[in-house]
């Protein structure tokens, strides 16, 4: 099975790909193939971390659901009532920002990031001042309609940290990653090794490679290795909307955690919870649950989070019908995460 994976690789063109499937019990397929550093020439291997960017989503909507079932938190009250800077006034509650109705901005976040070296003294907390301030209005009355917005996961990893007291890096470690058991040199918010990181490229041949430098600082910018141009370590601005770095089998842990009739991070009620879709002030569903973005394939609902940015691109995705998982991301920019797992359901049967 390794080989037409590869054969994949191949053919969609990224340097570097890890894929695990899992059912509850067991893995049921891992790869990792290709360059984790093309100009080195380090493979990609199961234990190589990426970015996650946007994936990181869920696992902050998994933290504030314990907090709901912990009581701290409440799902309808006022989000000013845990962070009273935001600028959206009382009718914005804390479901409609897990279920992105908020109505808050999502400009495309290109200026929200620093380099690794400075994040020691990064302060998130005048980065996101400097977001609201920028982005005071709600495009349309919260509960309205669907709207996907990063500032409304920015502002829940602040309410995370508001009820329980704790750092929200400090509470996704202990509360998430510890209670799964998850290999720490695995995840975290941190590029743990640079030797056991991927480096993120974007195709020379590209339209991304062609505009970067109008988009991108020049900060960020490395050089080509062969046909990539690679994007230096970086971290987002708001890790609650997209800072996990991790690799393809921790992910596979969390998902593996979905999957059991029993979840060692929450109640089957609050687990119930976190896979309910969604409705809008008119009563008509939306596209998400408290954290999934819901998809179909030949019929099958399925529950899915995907993110990328600066030189990654993956995807999550559960069947619960089937009681499978899985968890695509390569080292490319440009990857089509939700087209190699469409591919690789069908061939393999996996979907």
């Amino acid at each position: 099975m390794r080989e037409p994976i590869e054969d994949m690789r191949v053919h969609l063109g990224v340097p570097g790909i890890q894929c695990v499937v899992v059912d509850a019990e067991r893995s049921l397929f891992e790869y990792a193939g290709g360059w984790a550093d093309v100009a080195g020439r380090k493979r990609m291997a199961p234990d190589t971390t990426t970015m996650l960017y946007s994936m990181t989503k869920t696992f902050t909507a998994a933290a504030v659901l314990q907090l709901v079932e912990g009581r701290t938190i409440d799902l309808d009250a006022p989000v000013r009532s845990y962070v009273p800077q935001v600028p959206y006034g009382d009718a914005l509650a804390v479901r409609h920002l897990l279920s992105q109705t908020s109505g808050i901005p999502n400009p495309v976040p290109l200026k929200w990031v620093h380099l690794a070296e400075e994040h020691r003294q990064f302060d998130e907390q005048v980065a996101l001042n400097e977001a609201l301030k920028g982005h005071r209005r709600l495009d349309f009355e919260p509960g309205k309609k669907y709207g996907y917005s990063n500032i409304a996961y920015w502002i829940l990893g602040r309410v995370i940290e508001q009820a329980s007291n704790m750092t929200y890096e400090a509470f996704m470690e202990k509360n998430i990653f510890g209670r799964l058991g998850m290999p720490s040199p695995e995840i975290g918010f941190v590029v743990p090794s640079p030797l056991h990181h991927a480096k993120g490229y974007i195709p020379k041949y590209s339209f991304m490679n062609l505009v970067k430098s109008l988009l991108i600082d020049p900060r960020f910018l490395g050089s080509y290795e062969d046909r990539w141009f690679h994007i230096r370590n970086h971290y987002l601005n708001g890790p609650a909307y997209g800072g996990i770095v991790a690799s393809g089998r921790a992910v596979a842990v969390f998902l593996q955690d979905q999957l059991k009739s029993r979840s060692v991070l929450f109640s089957s009620e609050t687990k119930e919870l976190f896979y309910q879709q969604q409705k809008n002030n008119r009563g008509k569903p939306v596209p998400m649950t408290l954290g999934w973005h819901i998809g179909n394939a030949k019929g099958r609902s399925y529950y899915y989070k995907e993110g990328g940015g600066g030189g990654f691109h993956g995807e999550m995705r559960i069947f619960q019908e089937k009681g499978i998982a899985a968890i695509a991301v390569a080292n490319d920019a440009t990857f089509r995460a939700g087209k190699f797992l469409d591919m690789a359901g069908r061939k393999f049967g996996w979907f």
